[in-house]
Formats: C-alpha cells, sequence, structure tokens
C-alpha cells in the first residue's frame, strides 16, 4: 500500500512536523508499505520530495535551497516566505530543486492512503482533510468537522462548559478589545474574573504556540503576554538603543523564530499602541500625519527588519510589529494548580475510544512549551502518572468521554489537570500529536507493547475503517482493509533469521539524553530492515563499574536518559508495574494479539558475557565519556564482540582533546593555540591561575572540557568574571551548580555543566582578514580495501551557523533546532566552491590519517579562505563516535554521497564486523 506522508506545512509547528514526518517515513512497515514523502512548503504547495533532503536537522537547511536566497550580508537561513512575494514560475523553480510539484489531482494516480504529520492550521483543522476527500483518498485521525472543532480552543471551551464538563474558567479578549482598552484596568478586569495566574494562549494555534503566564498583577508583564499570543510585538527606541550590533542580531533571530517569537513577514503598524506614543520629543512626527517615506510595509527578511527598525526608531518612540498571520484573539483562562497530564485516546478494534496511560509531566513553575515538549530532559515525563488506580481510572474514562463528545476518530492527544482535591480538568484536545522517537504517541502505545512500527500499522487500519464509516468509497475502502489484515496476519507468522545487533546507548555523561537519541534512530533504521535485529541495551553505573540493561520497548522510548535509568532502578529496586498499565493491556489485548510481536516486558542485566551470547554485534551509540574513550571498546573485545567505529588506540587519543591537537600540529596541521587548566593550580592560587591564563590568551577566548563530547560546556570566555564563574563550575565539588555562576555564563534552562580535574583552553579563531570565514563539520567513512589496508571518503562538509556564541548541544543533534547548510558555502562560483571542498578534504582525510580514524567520524573546524585563493583549515576536534540522532548533519553529508541512512550504518557495521574477523585471522 502506497502511504503519502505529508509533513512541514505553513503551520508555527512545522519543524516538528517535518521531524516527525521523518518518524513516520522510517517508521512504516517496508513489508507492507511503500511509503511517498509529500513536503508541503509555507506557501501551501505539494511537494514529492527528494529522498536525500528528508534528513535534513531543519526545513531551512534545503528549502528555500541556497540558489534562491538573496544576498546577506549575515548569511541568516530563512524559511520561504522571507523571500517576498513569488510567482509561480518562481515558485516552481525553487520547488524543481529539492522534488517535484505536486497538482492536487495528482495525489489519488500516487498513493493509496495519506497519512496526515502535519500540525496547527493547515494540517489538523479540517482543510487538508476536506482536499483529500474532495479527491476520495483515505487520510490518518479524524474527519473533517472534529479537525475544525479541535484546532478551535474557544468553540471547544464553550462546549465543554455548556455540558457542564469540568475545565477552566476563561474569557475572551480580542486585539480591539486590547488595544481600546487602558491594559492596566483590563488587567484588573480579569484578576477579578479569574484570579491570578492567568493562562494567555492563542486559541488556533498548537497546544505549545503562543502560551504565556501570568503570575502577578504587572501591566507590563501582562501586554507582553497578549502581544504574544497575538504575535506581535512592540519595540521601543530605549529598547533598541540598548542593544549592540550583535544583540539587535540575536533579538532579532528570536523576534523572527516561527515557535517562540512571531515569525516573518510582519507589517510595522503606525497606529497609536496602548501605553505608547508615537511622537518625537513630544510632537506628531511626518509618520503620524502620513508624509513619511518610511510607509506602511510588509517586511520579509531578516535584515529587512533590522534596517527598518534602525530607521524608524532614529524617528518615532516605538514600533508595533505585528505578524500578517498573527490571531486576532486571546483565550484567557484561570490558572489551575494540579499535576499536569497528557493522555492518547485511541479507537480500539471495534471503534470504541480507548485511553492509554495517561504521562504526568513534571516541571517547576515554566510554561509546558514548545522547548519543554519536544526537546529531551527539558521536563520529566512519568507513564503512569503516579496516583492511585482509581484516580488513573477517572483520568481515562474523562479522555475517553471528551473523545467521544468531539467526535473525534482514530486517535487524539488529550491534556489536562488533576488537583490536590481530585478534581479533573481538561484541557487543549489535539487531533494530531508529535511524531517524534519518545512524543506522547509512541510512548504511551509501547505500554501496551507495540514499537512505532506496528503502531503506525494499526494507526493506518483504524483510519481506514473510520473513513470507511463516513462514507468514503466504502466498497474500495472494504477491499484494502481486507487486503492490509491478511498482510498483517501472515507477517506475523513470517519467522526469518537476522543479525542480532546490540545499541548501547545512555550512559552518564552531559551528552547522555543525545546518546539515548542517538540510540533509538540507530535501533528505528535496524529494526524496519531484514537483515539486523537489534537489541536496545542501557548503560548506566560509572567508570569503574559499567552496567548493562537489555530495555524493553517502552522503557526505552521513555523522554530522555534520566527517565529510562529511574525506570530501570523502579524495577531493579523489586517495584512492580503499576496495576493500571495490567488492565489497561487487557483492554487493549484485542490490539496486541494482532499487531505486537512479542508483550510487554521488563528491563534485565546482563554482563558482558551475557551480552555476548546474546547478540552478534555491537554498535555504540554513546558520546563522550563513556563511549568515544577506548574503555568500552576494550571490553567489548574482551568478550570478542565487533563494535562500530575507531579502535582503542584511536579513540583514546581522540577523547583526549589536549592530545589531538598535539599529535595534528605535530603532523603540520592547524590547530588553535591551546594549554591545560588544572584544579590543583587554581586552588594553591586562584589569582595567579586567572592572570596565567589571561596572559597567554587574550579575551575572548574558548574555554572546555579536555575530555568530554564535542558540545559539553564549550563557552566564548570574554572576561575575568565570566572566566571566575567557569572554573568555579567546571571545579565546583558538589553536583548542583553555582547559581550565581550560572548566570554569569547565561547557561540555559536545564543545562549541565560537567566537574573536572583540568580543562581547556584555546584562542578564539577569528576571521583574521579572510575573504571567506565559515565553521563547518565533514564526515567521514572508511572502507576496507581486499589487501587490507582502508580507504577514507570524506563527504562534503555542512556550514554550522550558531544562533549564539557557540554551537550548542541542541544545535548540534535535535530535529529543528540546528542550522546548517551543506554542502558549505565556501564561494558563490561554484567551480570556486569545489575547489575549495577539495583543499578542505583533504585535510580532513590527514587528520584521519593521523589520527588511524577507522569506521567513521566527524571533524569540526573553521575554514579561512584568503583573498589569493589560499585554503586554511584550523581543527577544532575530532568525535569518533559523531551523533546519530535523526537531525544530525552527518546523515544530510551521506545523502548526497548517495547513502540513505540505513545504508551508511550498515557500512558502519559491516566495518567493524570485517576489522573484528581480521583480527582473529591475525591471531
Amino acid at each position: 500500500m502506497r502511504i503519502g506522508i505529508f509533513f512541514g506545512g505553513p503551520s508555527r509547528e512545522r519543524e516538528i512536523s517535518f521531524a516527525g514526518g521523518r518518524t513516520v517515513y522510517d517508521n512504516l512497515d517496508k513489508s507492507l508499505f511503500q511509503a511517498v514523502p509529500v513536503f508541503v512548503d509555507s506557501h501551501g504547495n505539494f511537494i514529492l520530495l527528494d529522498w536525500q533532503y528528508l534528513y535534513k536537522g531543519t526545513i531551512r537547511d534545503f528549502y528555500p535551497p541556497v540558489s534562491a536566497l538573496p544576498p546577506s550580508d549575515l548569511k541568516l537561513q530563512v524559511y520561504l516566505e522571507s523571500l517576498g512575494a513569488l510567482s509561480p514560475d518562481e515558485q516552481d523553480r525553487i520547488i524543481a530543486e529539492v522534488g517535484r510539484r505536486l497538482r492536487p489531482d495528482e495525489l489519488a494516480e500516487l498513493m493509496d492512503f495519506a497519512f496526515l504529520a502535519l500540525h496547527g492550521p493547515s494540517g489538523e483543522d479540517g482543510a487538508i482533510q476536506g482536499l483529500l476527500e474532495w479527491y476520495g483518498i483515505p487520510y490518518s485521525g479524524s474527519g473533517i468537522l472534529p479537525s475544525a472543532f479541535g484546532i478551535d480552543k474557544i468553540a471547544q471551551k464553550t462546549l465543554i462548559h455548556a455540558l457542564g464538563l469540568p475545565s477552566p474558567a476563561f474569557r475572551v479578549l480580542t486585539a480591539e478589545e486590547f488595544d481600546a482598552a487602558d491594559p492596566a484596568a483590563l488587567l484588573a478586569y480579569l484578576e477579578r474574573e479569574l484570579g491570578l495566574p492567568l493562562v494567555m494562549k492563542a486559541p488556533r494555534q498548537g497546544s505549545s504556540i503562543g502560551v504565556s503566564i501570568v503570575r502577578d498583577a504587572d501591566v507590563a508583564k501582562f501586554t507582553a503576554a497578549v502581544e504574544r499570543s497575538l504575535f506581535r510585538r512592540t519595540v521601543t527606541r530605549e529598547e533598541w538603543q540598548r542593544l549592540g550590533a550583535q544583540d539587535r542580531i540575536a533579538w532579532a533571530q528570536h523576534l523572527i523564530d516561527i515557535r517562540e517569537g512571531i515569525g516573518l513577514p510582519v507589517v510595522i503598524d503606525e497606529s497609536p499602541v496602548a501605553g505608547f506614543q508615537l511622537s518625537v520629543n513630544g510632537q506628531p512626527n511626518d509618520l503620524t500625519t502620513g508624509n513619511s517615506q518610511l510607509a506602511p510595509g510588509f517586511i520579509y527578511h531578516p535584515e529587512e527588519l533590522l534596517r527598518a527598525l534602525d530607521e524608524r526608531l532614529k524617528l518615532q518612540d516605538s514600533v508595533r510589529l505585528t505578524n500578517v498571520q498573527g490571531e486576532q484573539q486571546v483565550l484567557v483562562e484561570a490558572f489551575v494548580q494540579g499535576r499536569e497530564f497528557s493522555c492518547i485516546v485511541v479507537e480500539d478494534v471495534d471503534g470504541t475510544p480507548l485511553a492509554l496511560p495517561p504521562t504526568e509531566i513534571v516541571k517547576g513553575t515554566e510554561v509546558f512549551d514548545y522547548r519543554s515538549k519536544y526537546l529531551p530532559g527539558m521536563a520529566r515525563k512519568i507513564t503512569p502518572i503516579e496516583l492511585p488506580e482509581a484516580d488513573i481510572q477517572r483520568i481515562r474514562e474523562q479522555c475517553e468521554q471528551l473523545f467521544r463528545t468531539f467526535g473525534f476518530q482514530v486517535y487524539a492527544r488529550l491534556d489536562g489537570f488533576i488537583t490536590e482535591s481530585g478534581d479533573i480538568f481538561l484541557n487543549d484536545p489535539n487531533t494530531t500529536s508529535g511524531m517524534l522517537p519518545a512524543s506522547f504517541f509512541f510512548h504511551q502505545a509501547a505500554e501496551i507493547g507495540l514499537n512505532p512500527s506496528q503502531f503506525l500499522t494499526y494507526i493506518i487500519r483504524t483510519s481506514l475503517a473510520a473513513r470507511r464509516r463516513g462514507g468514503l468509497q466504502p466498497v474500495k475502502l472494504g477491499r484494502k482493509l481486507h487486503a492490509l489484515d491478511q498482510a498483517v496476519a501472515s507477517r506475523q507468522h513470517e519467522q526469518k533469521p537476522r543479525t542480532k545487533v546490540a545499541v548501547i546507548m545512555g550512559g552518564y555523561s552531559s551528552e547522555r539524553h543525545i546518546s539515548v537519541e542517538s540510540g533509538r534512530n540507530i535501533y528505528e533504521k535496524l529494526s524496519s530492515s531484514a537483515k539486523y535485529e537489534p537489541v536496545p541495551v542501557f548503560l548506566t553505573g560509572s567508570s569503574a563499574d559499567y552496567q548493562l540493561y537489555v530495555l524493553p520497548i517502552n522503557v526505552m522510548l521513555k523522554d530522555n536518559a534520566d527517565d529510562i535509568r529511574d525506570k530501570v532502578r523502579h524495577y531493579e529496586a523489586g517495584h512492580g508495574q503499576h496495576p493500571i498499565l495490567e488492565r489497561i493491556r487487557q483492554e487493549a489485548s484485542k490490539i496486541t494479539h494482532t499487531y505486537a510481536a512479542q508483550s510487554v516486558a521488563v528491563p534485565e542485566k546482563l554482563t558482558f558475557e551475557q551480552l555476548a551470547e546474546r547478540v552478534d554485534e555491537v554498535f555504540i551509540a554513546l558520546h563522550g565519556r563513556p563511549g568515544e574513550d577506548g574503555a568500552l571498546q576494550q571490553q567489548l573485545e574482551r568478550v570478542g564482540l565487533s563494535y562500530n567505529g575507531s579502535g582503542v588506540e584511536s579513540s583514546s587519543i581522540t577523547i583526549n582533546k589536549f592530545e589531538t591537537n598535539r599529535r595534528l600540529r605535530e603532523a603540520g596541521l592547524r590547530v588553535a593555540e591551546h594549554r591545560l587548566a588544572a584544579r590543583l593550580e587554581w586552588e594553591a592560587n586562584p589569582e595567579a591561575f586567572y592572570r596565567s591564563l589571561e596572559e597567554q590568551f587574550a579575551y575572548p577566548f574558548i574555554a572546555k572540557p579536555s575530555d568530554d563530547g564535542c558540545s559539553s560546556a564549550v563557552k566564548k570566555i570574554k572576561n575575568r568574571a565570566e572566566l571566575e564563574a567557569f572554573a568555579r563550575l567546571i571545579f565546583r565539588d558538589q553536583e548542583d551548580l553555582h547559581e550565581d555562576a550560572a548566570r554569569t555564563l547565561n547557561l540555559g534552562f536545564k543545562e549541565e555543566f560537567p566537574r573536572k580535574e583540568v580543562f581547556l583552553v584555546e584562542t578564539l579563531i577569528s576571521r583574521d582578514g579572510a575573504k571567506h570565514f565559515l565553521e563547518i563539520t565533514g564526515g567521514l567513512l572508511t572502507h576496507r580495501r581486499p589487501d587490507g589496508g582502508r580507504d577514507i571518503e570524506v563527504f562534503e562538509a555542512s556550514e554550522a551557523l550558531a544562533t549564539g556564541e557557540v554551537l550548542s548541544l541542541e544545535e548540534k543533534f535535535l530535529a529543528g533546532e540546528g542550522q546548517n547548510i551543506t554542502p558549505a558555502r565556501y564561494a558563490a562560483d561554484a567551480a570556486e566552491r569545489q575547489r575549495v571542498s577539495e583543499e578542505v578534504k583533504k585535510e580532513l582525510r590527514r587528520v584521519a590519517e593521523v589520527l588511524n580514524i577507522e569506521g567513521y567520524a566527524r571533524i569540526d573546524a573553521f575554514v579561512r579562505v584568503r583573498e589569493n585563493g589560499e585554503v586554511e583549515v584550523l581543527i577544532i576536534e575530532v568525535n569518533s563516535l559523531p551523533g546519530m540522532t535523526p537531525a544530525t548533519c552527518i546523515f544530510h553529508q551521506t545523502a548526497l554521497a548517495g547513502y540513505t541512512p540505513y545504508d551508511f550504518i550498515d557500512r558502519i557495521l559491516e566495518y567493524g564486523k570485517g576489522r573484528s574477523e581480521n583480527s582473529e585471522v591475525r591471531s
């Protein structure tokens, strides 16, 4: 059956939709389905996407393509809408670089079923559902009416209250009312009606977009929250003048972020703004009398926005920026003090709603916003919520009731709260859930024993049945259902021997959450193949005592490494499963009997010897220590297991950044000036320690751990205060961070900082007068020759764009976060770009040879291209086990070389297997 996967779209959640579409593409059962990737751009065009673009980190990494971008001084990545009003021919030229435009009337020729991974307006509001019904194409999820209702929070609230169902009290505030009213009086009215805190929401967006909490009777915070929900922003001259040039760029980047800012295009509103006067020195200016050369108009590009703000804020006290797709209403709700949960409800085989185990969302006082929802480790997710069975059952029953009341079909995600007194408030039902590997959608399905591939098969089957019940081509869909049921039944009886691969993930470093993301991605790619049978293995403990656990699927799909560790310890301490799980699994038995290959198990502890008896080979998905340091490789060699990546000796060198730099410099390669800074020296005389570093390195310089992963605690140190803060944090005795030092270094929410005995200090690599200067990351793959030697294939490097001072962990590895352009933009001229690329590849190949890298690796570097054409490559660091998350740019690079992610992983495993076999022959 041909499954058209619709993803991307014009909504503010398009990046999560893009990542979710990739998850569906990767996890569809290849023996049952053929995936047809249909990317929807922000103008609503349908594009049959070339497969290699599926593995880009963000939409902006490939669309619009570099060739379509206007000249730019800042090289900021933008979405298609920032190119302005494009003619159909211009859009066709852009589309042709990434795939083929599809007319709506072509869709039925390409697919038998549409799987909708779209979010928000134009995705889960009934619009795409209506189009598909017009062309007779069955689709996933709810139909037109429940989808239209499911996107409208105000309509939902009105019906919930009309039916007498528990829900927070609310008021609706229009943009016109807000602009006409005194903000202080409006806030006082809402405080009387609803109390504080107030929850402000954009009523027709995804559940995490345009949401704020106003906790105090603060007019400025209230105004900012209203503007956030209306997707507009008032900027004052005083605020703008306080910002330096780089700060203005960072401010604009945050403002145009479609998830947390207001996005583009915007219009500069010249009408008076409540609380502000559009005047110069108290006198009306030309802007207010219509004589200005700076007439109101659309602003599409971030550099255009920066110029407009510079010009206008010289002439007036403030401007108001409004997104052209902004909201006109704000939903204001009373705050519910309680435990927050989210529950997936599915239809069982006979169409009856079945609530899966609800998940508790554990956080601080912050909003469960976009970042908290989708970035691992930002909020803890506990399944099932830790409550007595009777309370969980009440949550489930109310979720099932609301599912029926709203007429939802196939599946939905319902969010809510349970208070200390036991009251349950349901909120914000969603007819499309996020579909990242550990999203609630897959996470809760795993608790009844369905892995992502099996759950997707069930959703497709249930959606076909729902469309048939709704009268869409009942005879034709009846035949499709029968054929799918027969294929699923025959699949259950297939017994094909496959190579067992232990995928080791987790660890105890600050990169453990990314390691889990990498491990799950490897697991998914291998499990969808006919060759491999992956076995998820979680590593925890310490460097002196590795502890290995084989994970059942429901534990592997916990949100992050800490959740997995806690669940493993829970079982190891002798605690059984929550009784509600057995009840739900029994209720779901008709589903799992048909679609699940095995029953839900518990984590199982293994020794390395036992692991060697269980599996044929190993894929190490760990990052930093442990994993990249050679110690784990020694253990695997001891028990005769082949593994991916470099051997013991090479790994022990590349984990040590100081030793890596030393060896590369001795070989004639360029590296930054560097030295180690030791805790003993700091403790003996802090002042002398700081002065010694300042005499050798001019501010700003780079400080980072010398023996950890590539992004852990890498900081640009600009002054003595930041140097002192860095030393205090990295040399601290206790686990908790020093709050004042963390503030000085502007550590992000829940950002971790390792403790070390030494750290590395490096000169900050700068442009130094070069014509072109960029940061790149380049991947490579080694191939074994018949004579036993090896060839090194170096891929086209990616240009890495940081939003902050250095690339963060999230930007490197997480979907929708990083900005990478592959291949790197060394020059505008194609021939010159390729010449520079070959020079860079030659240097990266030399690095791999000097360090005896095997299997694969990622090398980070800066590249300078001088006026005379000379190319300088300055190596930053080498990663012998690079991140393998779905979004990491090594997959962008391998795709250009013709390798699918599975092909690349398969070659890595085959190289490790061949190395082990050759070693056995030699011995």
